[in-house]
């Protein structure tokens, strides 16, 4: 028994120190990482080309084919094992001349307002659409007013996102259906037109875009829809009190082309022990047209980038293969992750982690795990490596829309979680540029994403 006793004793001291060392070596990688990205970084480069050289990238346009070819050309720069263009069909919508609206109080007294088509949307009639408008806060508000009071109007959505939730991807979740549904809910009630609020807790001047959708809606019964800007909405609330039978115009020429080809952008470092198991970092490389798109995903995709570079960079050879996927058509249709899984599917490819950056190049705070319980016990006991570089938050939830279609049993899901304090103020809107964007804080989060995708290439 004495021997035993002894025996359990130097096992667990035994294993103890093969704890601290197996930590200490993680330690010093990680910091040679963090010390890396710092110091030679690329990202902001990469991001400055995208934002500044082609700008906004919209699904199907000049800009975003631009972007596929430069960001193949700097992959391929990288010596990455292999770099490869995934087709994927695309929509393409086109926003035209840039749109007018005011709000007419009397024959002749008009002010003018901000306002921006929501990406999907058909045009007003030729001339642009004037009508009444009717305030509502909820989709179920308009099925309760019904045809009778709805009829011939435009509805004006004006459900703002709620400021006391400190999580403000919820806040915006909470709202968004208002701008995605809101004109196939009205059109069904003889609406003529949709106003959405932006979806942004900052009072401003900058309409946000952003999906929509007609459902199956008949082409002839779909109505234009556009978002207006905070403060254009407070106005317009606050003058319909005064003034209910006031009249808005506004005039908008986009158009829907048919589907065009695009590519997701693919790079890999082939794994040196596990070559058919595969590593995903990535963004999706498309964006809304009226900024650069530097937040939103410009920062995710060069921080993607930058993963593979910074292993390259350190001379860390990954045991399974680790591909950067810069997704094409996130924002309009998702086609780009969709193609990118059922391509996988199709070849069994064995996909065990996939790491997402969508939520603004702000100052990383975590991450979001979608997985089994096992796996986040095990990741979670890293979370102690990270809180030297302030990374504290690790918890279940969601990842990201480009990964999600790989979602399987087995697998690990992640979304990088910077501070969202901020993100909502440029989502979407003309104000989302290179300008917007920090360089330490882009380069924090390519660190603490090339960390986590270290950590599990090494110990799962």
């Amino acid at each position: 028994m004495k021997n035993l006793f002894f025996l359990a004793i130097i096992s667990l001291v035994s294993f103890q120190t093969y704890s601290q060392n197996v930590n200490k070596e993680d330690s010093l990688i990680i910091k040679k990482i963090y010390d890396t990205a710092l110091l030679e970084g690329k990202s902001y480069d990469w991001l400055d080309y995208l934002s500044n050289q082609i700008g906004g990238r919209l699904s199907g346009s000049l800009h975003a084919e631009k972007a596929v070819k430069y960001t193949e050309t700097e992959l391929k720069e990288l010596g990455l094992d292999k770099v490869w263009l995934q087709p994927v069909m695309v929509p393409k919508w086109t926003r035209g001349a840039k749109e007018y609206a005011y709000i007419e109080t009397a024959p002749g007294v008009t002010s003018t307002t901000d306002i921006c088509a929501l990406g999907g949307s058909v045009s007003t009639p030729l001339g642009g659409l004037k009508a009444q408008v009717i305030e509502v806060t909820s989709l179920d508000e308009i099925e309760k007013l019904g045809e009778e009071n709805i009829k011939g109007k435009i509805v004006f959505y004006n459900r703002p996102m709620q400021a006391n939730l400190i999580q403000t991807f919820k806040a915006y979740g909470g709202c968004v259906d208002q701008r995605y549904a809101g004109a196939m809910e009205a059109a069904k009630y003889g609406a003529v037109g949709v106003v959405v609020r932006s979806m942004n807790l900052r009072k401003d001047d900058f309409p946000h875009t952003g999906s929509m959708t007609y459902g199956d809606l008949a082409p002839n019964l779909r109505i234009p829809a556009c978002a207006i800007s905070t403060n254009g909405a407070n106005y317009l609330s606050s003058t319909l009190k005064l003034q209910p039978k006031l009249k808005f115009y506004f005039n908008q020429t986009c158009r829907t082309f048919p589907d065009v080809q695009s590519y997701n952008v693919i790079g890999e470092i082939t794994g040196s022990e596990n070559p058919n198991k595969f590593i995903v970092v990535g963004g999706h490389l498309d964006s809304w047209d009226l900024g650069d798109g530097s937040h939103d995903d410009g920062a995710g995709c060069v921080q993607s980038m930058e993963v593979l570079r910074l292993f390259k960079k350190i001379n860390y050879k990954p045991k399974n293969s680790i591909r950067v996927v810069l997704f094409m058509n996130e924002e309009n249709g998702l086609r780009g992750g969709k193609k990118y899984a059922l391509d996988a599917k199709n070849k069994k490819e064995d996909h065990i982690f996939a790491l997402e950056s969508d939520a603004g190049g702000f100052s990383p705070q975590g991450f979001s795990f979608d997985c089994d319980e096992s796996s986040f016990k095990k990741i979670v006991s890293w979370k102690q490596l990270f809180k030297p570089y302030l990374v504290h938050f690790f918890e279940k939830g969601g990842s990201g829309a480009d990964i999600g279609p790989l979602k399987k049993d087995g697998i690990v899901l992640v979304g990088l979680r910077p501070d969202s304090q901020r993100y909502f103020d440029y989502h979407h809107a003309a104000n989302d540029i290179f300008e917007a964007v920090n360089k330490r804080e882009l380069e924090l989060g390519g660190a603490a994403m090339a960390s986590l995708v270290y950590l599990f290439d090494t110990h799962f």
